[in-house]
């Protein structure tokens, strides 16, 4: 008996044991846990940020966004005329008719007195333009300019109201993984919200257009009609103009493109300003790097914008760049690769100072470099400048226009590269880039070029 009391008595103590243990472990786990959340907390308002953003982290609310920016984004209909025929004898006696076209896009108002961003190709060959609100109230629109390479119209409503309008953000401080809203018009479907993730920066789809451009890639989804609507942050802030999207059936299919608002904005503001967009170039041509060709190079660098070229009378040669620089950055953006540059470029002007970092021989030097104006044009997919006499002179020929970069697939297949001289267009000689402007709209089945040894090559396009 007196075993079995000391037994159970043993027993007792070791559950009490256990259970304070057990309770001191909890707690300490409890207080683990608190310290770590004060540390995240303490660490967020560090950054400039409110411990609710941790929260807003798992749980986002697009409310406040879709509240300042619904009313901004308007839709936009675009009428045009054209004419056709019922059959090749309507052709032949001249008896075509002229048949009504009409186009659906988005909108965005940026300014009080209501001028609107929306897409190039929304607006295309249009003989009237009206806009619609959310709240269904209808203006006439008129083209105010546009610029085609980056595919970036602006209208402008005449009317006394004061519009509720959208203010621009900085794309470049975007990030990836940074919440998104797209507002637009799909299918005719007024005041559309839809919501994602920031997937990419920098994105160049030259492989599916010949529009040589540097966008915002989304999963946000966008459809037909959105084009030309607002792609915008957390706060309701423009971060980009939604463009595209890569689909076989026009469709959604799990991202889309916007031209970032940096480039939307200084395009809104040329055209204001000046009636045109001012470009301003760096002077370089060259590569963007990647294991391939750094191995041919013999450099041991995969990212970067690797410099072949520079031009003696543009601000790169004049501040000190030279063949074989690698320009690694500018201002504090990283250049990667050649959207990272051209998307940069894109939001400056001639008389722009820039802090360009380049390696050097494994050397990193900084350069400040003045952006000049540009003498050089986007065509085809490619990019031109007028021929100097010592290059005309170098390949015996009379006239032409220097390819300085090609960005075009179809031509960079069929071998063209940079320095070949593009003669001729549709049998017409080419003398000077003024003349490619009147090519814009026509229909090219033709292009002669001289190549770097002087042999002519005259391509033939269906």
């Amino acid at each position: 008996m007196k075993f079995l009391k000391i037994f159970y008595l043993t027993a007792f103590v070791v559950m009490v044991t256990l259970g304070v243990n057990l309770l001191i472990n909890e707690t300490k786990e409890e207080n683990q846990t608190y310290e770590t959340l004060q540390t995240i907390k303490t660490s967020a308002v560090s950054n400039g940020n409110q411990f609710q953003n941790f929260k807003t982290f798992q749980n986002p609310d697009f409310t406040i966004a879709a509240e300042k920016t619904i009313n901004c984004v308007v839709h936009v209909k675009n009428t045009a005329t054209a004419r056709s025929s019922n059959s090749i004898w309507d052709l032949f006696y001249g008896n075509s008719q002229q048949k009504r076209t009409i186009g659906t896009g988005s909108g965005v108002i940026v300014s009080r007195d209501g001028f609107i961003i929306t897409n190039y190709h929304v607006i295309d060959n249009a003989s009237s333009i009206e806009v619609t609100t959310n709240e269904n109230k209808s203006y006439s629109a008129e083209l105010v300019g546009y610029d085609e390479n980056s595919d970036i119209a602006i209208l402008k409503v005449d009317s006394k109201q004061n519009f509720p309008y959208i203010i621009f953000a900085d794309s470049d401080q975007t990030k990836i993984g940074e919440w998104v809203l797209a507002v637009g018009n799909p299918f005719n479907l007024t005041s559309t919200v839809t919501a994602g993730i920031i997937s990419a920066k920098s994105r160049d789809l030259s492989d599916f257009d010949s529009k040589n451009q540097s966008f915002i890639q989304t999963d946000a989804a966008v459809n037909s009609g959105n084009s030309g609507g607002a792609l915008v942050n957390i706060n309701g802030d423009l971060i980009g103009i939604n463009t595209a999207i890569q689909s076989n059936n026009a469709g959604f299919i799990g991202y889309s493109f916007a031209v970032p608002s940096n480039i939307a904005r200084k395009i809104y503001e040329d055209i204001l300003e000046f009636g045109d967009v001012q470009r301003g170039l760096l002077g370089v041509t060259g590569q963007s790097l990647n294991s391939e060709n750094a191995k041919e190079l013999g450099i041991n660098k995969t990212e970067g914008f690797y410099v072949n070229e520079t031009d003696p009378e543009m601000g790169a040669h004049i501040a000190g760049m030279r063949n074989g620089d690698i320009i690694l950055q500018i201002d504090d953006v990283q250049i990667n690769k050649f959207s990272d540059l051209s998307g940069y470029l894109n939001a400056k002007r001639p008389g722009d100072n820039l802090e360009v970092t380049i390696d050097r021989n494994g050397k990193k030097i900084i350069l400040d470099v003045l952006l000049k104006v540009s003498t050089y044009v986007q065509f085809y997919g490619m990019q031109l400048k007028n021929s100097n006499k010592d290059e005309l002179e170098n390949l015996d020929i009379e006239n032409g226009v220097t390819v300085v970069v090609n960005r075009n697939s179809t031509l960079y297949r069929m071998g063209v590269r940079s320095g070949y001289i593009l003669t001729e267009i549709n049998d017409k000689t080419i003398s000077s880039t003024t003349q490619l402007k009147s090519f814009e709209k026509e229909n090219i089945y033709q292009i002669s070029f001289i190549d770097l040894d002087g042999n002519k090559e005259r391509l033939i396009f269906d």
